[in-house]
C-alpha cells in the first residue's frame, strides 16, 4: 500500500523495483540528468540505493527507512536521493558494486552509495537498519555523520573518491596463454570444495550455479573421469529432493540457505531456471537417465504457466515475500495437507515430503524429498490440487519485466531441450521468444535492455548480445536453420564493433551507444550468471568452429588470451569460460552438409551431439560438392576427413 499520498520522481517509471518506491516520503529520482543538476545547484551529496523488486534486503530498508517519514525528512533536506533497478541499469550496478566492494571488502543488495554530484562515490555500503544496534550502524546516524563530514572534510571525501575511480579505472589486466592447465586446476578446486554428503560446492548458502555443473559434464564428456559426473549427479538430485526445488509448481529458488538445499532463500530467478534446465538436458543426454528429462521438463512446465507473457516473453523473478514474510506462500502446516487430501492419503504424502507437525521452517514445513531414496512421483496426481489451493491463499509478487539477457538464456534452454528431446513445444517457446525480441527489444540490430507496458528501456549492454548471440547458436543447432546463424553473426559483428576493446582485449559491460559513466568496466568473473565475456568466448569459438570466417578464428584466439589472464588467479570462477577454451583446445566433429534436398535436413535434426559442428549449404562449392546428385556430408575432425557419403547413417555412426 502507499505510504505516501503524493508520488514522488518514480511514478512515470515502467521498472516494478522503481514503481515499489513511487509513493515513499522519500523524494526519489530514477537516474536521470536532473537530479545530478539540482545535486550541483543545491551543493547536496547524492544518496544512491541500488537493488531489485524481489529482494528480501532491498524491502526490509524500504520498509524499516524509506517508508519513514523521519529518515525521509533528512534524506529531502539534505541530500538527493537516487533509485536504481540493477536489472535495468547493469552498467550502474557494476561500477557502484566494485566501488562498494572496494570499501567493505562485500557486496550484495541493497547497495548504499554516497556520491559527488559528478558521479565520484566517497562512502558505499549494502543493508543498513533505520538505528544503530548490535555494533552496526543505522541509517539515521549514518545520514548525521556523512552529512558532518559534507560540511566539514569535504575536500577530503572528493580526494577519497577521485582516488576510488583511479584505482577502478586501472585495474586492466594483460593476456594469458590459453592453456588445458586452468581446465585440469579448476576442476581440481571443484573436487577440494565439493561436499560429499549433500552435494554443491563450499558451505552454505549454496547457490545452483549451473554453469559449473556444464563445465564438468563437458570435462567428463571429454575424459571420462567418473569423479567430475559423481560431483555433478550428486548435485542435481539433492537440489532436486530439498526444498530449493518447488514440489508443488516447480522450479527453482535462487539459493540454499543451509548445506542441505533444504531452505531457499525462496525468490525465483529466470536465469537460473534456465540455466538449470540446460543443466539437467545435458545430464539426460550424457547419462540417458529419465530423472534429468523429467526435473528439466518440470522446471520448463513451471516457466511456460507462470513466467511467460501472452505474447511469449519471459518475466524477471517471483519474490520471496508474500505479506511481508519470506517464504509465507510456499510453506505447509502438517494439517493442512491432511484436511485437504484426506487422512489416509494426506498422512501419507506428509511423510513422503518429510511434513512434520513440528515444521522444518518457523514451525511450518517446506516440501522435500532429502529423507527419501525414491525418486518416483507417486503423489504426482494430488500436485495440481495443492497448486491450486497454495495460489488460492494468496498472491505471489510478479516482477514482470521482460530482460532481454534473461530471456534469452531461456531460449537457449528451451533450444537445447528441443534438440535433445525432439519435443514440438520446447522449439515453439524458443521462437515465440525470440519473436517477441526481434519485435520488441531489437531494431537494426540494436537490442534494448527490457520491455513492460509496451516499453522498451535504454540500448543494451553486453550481457544482452553475448547471451542473444549463444541463443540464436542454440536456435541454429537446433534447428538447422541457417537464418538463425546469419543472425548470430550479424549481431557478433556489432557486438565486436560496439564493445570490443581492440587494444588490451576483451569486451566492455556497455558500448558506444551507451551512455558513458565513470568507469568503463569490463566483467570477467563467472558469478550467479556467466559473464558477458566469458559468453562471447564461447560465441566467438561456436561461430569460428561452425563458420570457418577467419575474422572469427583471431577474434576467438584474443578473447581467450584476454580471459585466460584473471582465469589462472582462481580458475573455478570461469567455468563459462573454460568450456570456450576447451572446445578451442579439443575441437568436436565437423558435419558439412551440402543440400539437395531440403527435407534431408530432418533427418539430420536433433541428431547430432549437443557439441557438434554443423554447417548447411544449401548449394555446392568448389570445396564441397554434391556427390551422385545427392544431399552429401563431410565429416572431419583434427584435420582429418572422412571419405564424402550420402548415407547419413554412416554420418550418424
Amino acid at each position: 500500500m502507499p505510504n505516501n499520498t503524493i508520488p514522488n520522481h518514480l511514478v512515470n517509471e515502467k521498472s516494478p523495483y522503481l514503481l515499489q518506491h513511487a509513493y515513499n516520503p522519500v523524494d526519489w529520482y530514477p537516474w536521470c540528468d536532473e537530479a545530478f543538476r539540482k545535486a550541483r545547484e543545491e551543493d547536496k551529496p547524492i544518496f544512491m540505493s541500488i537493488g531489485y523488486s524481489t529482494c528480501h534486503w532491498c524491502h526490509v530498508m524500504a520498509h524499516e527507512s524509506f517508508e519513514d517519514h523521519q529518515v525521509a525528512e533528512i534524506l529531502n533536506k539534505d541530500f538527493i536521493s537516487i533509485k536504481v533497478d540493477k536489472e535495468e541499469r547493469p552498467d550502474i550496478d557494476s561500477i557502484y558494486m566494485s566501488v562498494c566492494q572496494a570499501f567493505t571488502g562485500s557486496g550484495g543488495w541493497p547497495t548504499s552509495i554516497f556520491m559527488t554530484a559528478e558521479q565520484k562515490p566517497f562512502f558505499a555500503g549494502t543493508y543498513f537498519p533505520k538505528e544503530s544496534n548490535y555494533g552496526m550502524i543505522g541509517f539515521i546516524d549514518l545520514l548525521h555523520t556523512i552529512l558532518e563530514n559534507w560540511k566539514v572534510n569535504r575536500q577530503q571525501l572528493i580526494n577519497s573518491s577521485e582516488e576510488i575511480v583511479k584505482r577502478l579505472n586501472a585495474s586492466a589486466r594483460g593476456k594469458g596463454k590459453p592453456d588445458s592447465q586452468l581446465i585440469e586446476q579448476a576442476v581440481g578446486l571443484f573436487e577440494r570444495s565439493f561436499d560429499k554428503n549433500y552435494g554443491g560446492f563450499g558451505r552454505a548458502p549454496k547457490f545452483p550455479t549451473p554453469h559449473n555443473l556444464l563445465f564438468l559434464m563437458n570435462y567428463y564428456q571429454l575424459t571420462e573421469n567418473r569423479t567430475a559426473m559423481t560431483m555433478v549427479e550428486k548435485t542435481l538430485i539433492q537440489m532436486y529432493k530439498g526444498g530449493i526445488f518447488d514440489h508443488i509448481g516447480y522450479g527453482f529458488s535462487r539459493y540454499s540457505t543451509d548445506d542441505y538445499f533444504l531452505v531457499p532463500h525462496f525468490e525465483k530467478m529466470l536465469y537460473d531456471n534456465a540455466l538449470l534446465m540446460m543443466s539437467y538436458t545435458r545430464a539426460f543426454d550424457l547419462t540417458e537417465k529419465t530423472i534429468y528429462k523429467e526435473i528439466a521438463a518440470k522446471t520448463a512446465d513451471y516457466i511456460l504457466r507462470e513466467m511467460t507473457s501472452e505474447e511469449g516473453g519471459f518475466y524477471c523473478a517471483q519474490d520471496a515475500d508474500s505479506e511481508g514474510i519470506e517464504g509465507k506462500y510456499y510453506v505447509f502446516e502438517y494439517d493442512e495437507t491432511v484436511k485437504l487430501l484426506g487422512k489416509t492419503v494426506g498422512k501419507a504424502f506428509n511423510e513422503f515430503y518429510g511434513i512434520t507437525k513440528e515444521g522444518n521452517f518457523e514451525g511450518k514445513n517446506i516440501l522435500n524429498r532429502l529423507n527419501n531414496p525414491e525418486l518416483d512421483d507417486r503423489f504426482n496426481e494430488y500436485i495440481p490440487q495443492l497448486y491450486q489451493y497454495r495460489k488460492s491463499r494468496m498472491q505471489l509478487h510478479l516482477d514482470d519485466k521482460i530482460l532481454t539477457s534473461w530471456n534469452s538464456l531461456m531460449i537457449a534452454a528451451f533450444a537445447m531441450m528441443f534438440h535433445v528431446f525432439n519435443e514440438p513445444k520446447y522449439l515453439e517457446a524458443a521462437k515465440t521468444a525470440d519473436n517477441f525480441i526481434t519485435k520488441n527489444l531489437m531494431e537494426n540490430n540494436t537490442l534494448f535492455v527490457s520491455f513492460r507496458e509496451g516499453v522498451r528501456s535504454s540500448k543494451g549492454f553486453l550481457d544482452d548480445y553475448a547471451f542473444y548471440i549463444f541463443a540464436l547458436i542454440q536456435l541454429y543447432e537446433a534447428t538447422l536453420d541457417n537464418s538463425y546463424l546469419h543472425r548470430a553473426v550479424n549481431i557478433c559483428h556489432k557486438t565486436l564493433k560496439d564493445f570490443h576493446d581492440k587494444e588490451t582485449g576483451g569486451f566492455y559491460l556497455y558500448g558506444r551507444e551507451n551512455q558513458q559513466l565513470i568507469i568503463i568496466p569490463k566483467e570477467t568473473y563467472d558469478g550467479a550468471i556467466p559473464s558477458g565475456n566469458s559468453v562471447m568466448a564461447y560465441n566467438l569459438v561456436k561461430l569460428a568452429n561452425i563458420t570457418k570466417d577467419t575474422i572469427f578464428t583471431e577474434e576467438a584466439k584474443n578473447q581467450l588470451e584476454f580471459m585466460s589472464s584473471p582465469t589462472k588467479e582462481y580458475p573455478a570462477g570461469y567455468s563459462f569460460f573454460l568450456m570456450a577454451l576447451s572446445m578451442y583446445l579439443n575441437p568436436a566433429e565437423d558435419i558439412v552438409c551440402v543440400l539437395k534436398d531440403k527435407s534431408d535436413l530432418d533427418k539430420l535434426k536433433g541428431k547430432t551431439g549437443l557439441n557438434t559442428n554443423v554447417r548447411i549449404l544449401e548449394r555446392p562449392t568448389d570445396e564441397y560438392k554434391l556427390i551422385n546428385e545427392k544431399t552429401t556430408f563431410y565429416v572431419c575432425k583434427n584435420h582429418s576427413c572422412l571419405p564424402p557419403t550420402n548415407n547419413i547413417l554412416e554420418v550418424l555412426q
